[in-house]
């Protein structure tokens, strides 16, 4: 949208430091000026590679905080109360945090891929019993063993919704269909019952 000629614009223009008189009008500025200070942080610590931490308390007394790499392993790092052998603890347990995340992360993929041989293997099942036939769902299901039946009648009910859904938008685009009155007045065989 044009501004209007020979209407000033405002700019960007300094703002009163002041407390705001009204709370909503006070909590949206503290939500803005909050993220743009996380933003400012987050970007000193990825410019700089410097260590980061701001916590800010709002009104309701919530607490709000960013660290780079974390708030605590910042605190841990700095903060004097904690001696040098409490910093190697800490390091110590995130090392260990971190080594048990990998093994979870592990056995999660190892878990992964055994599904993915038993689906295979069910799927070369299933192309064995269709026999030749010429779709899948034609499978005698007879030759299926007890590992196969579950996920054969999973793929049986996908393939139902599948082709509902398919029928169903095919009903919605088709034409409304004639009424059985202007069917039968069209109909010759209809037309020589109502002569008779």
């Amino acid at each position: 949208m044009a501004r209007p000629r020979g209407t000033p614009s405002t700019g960007r223009h300094r703002i009163e430091m002041s407390l705001r008189p009204d709370k909503a009008s006070r909590q949206v500025t503290f939500s803005k000026r909050r993220s743009g200070l996380f933003k400012k942080c987050s970007e000193l610590s990825l410019v700089c590679g410097a260590d980061v931490v701001c916590i800010v308390f709002s009104e309701a007394g919530n607490l709000f905080a960013l660290g780079s790499p974390s708030v605590d392993a910042v605190l841990r790092r700095y903060a004097p109360l904690h001696a040098a052998d409490d910093d190697d603890a800490g390091v110590d347990d995130d090392r260990e945090a971190l080594e048990e995340m990998c093994r979870e992360r592990e056995a999660a993929a190892e878990q992964v891929a055994a599904e993915s041989a038993r689906m295979d293997l069910i799927g070369d099942e299933v192309v064995k019993a269709q026999g030749g036939r010429r779709f899948w769902w034609e499978t005698d299901t007879e030759a299926l063993g007890e590992a196969e039946l579950p996920e054969f009648a999973r793929a049986l009910g996908r393939l139902r919704d599948n082709v509902s859904r398919h029928v169903n938008k095919l009903a919605r685009r088709a034409p409304a269909p004639a009424t059985a009155a202007v069917a039968r007045a069209e109909d010759p065989a209809s037309r020589l019952d109502l002569l008779a």
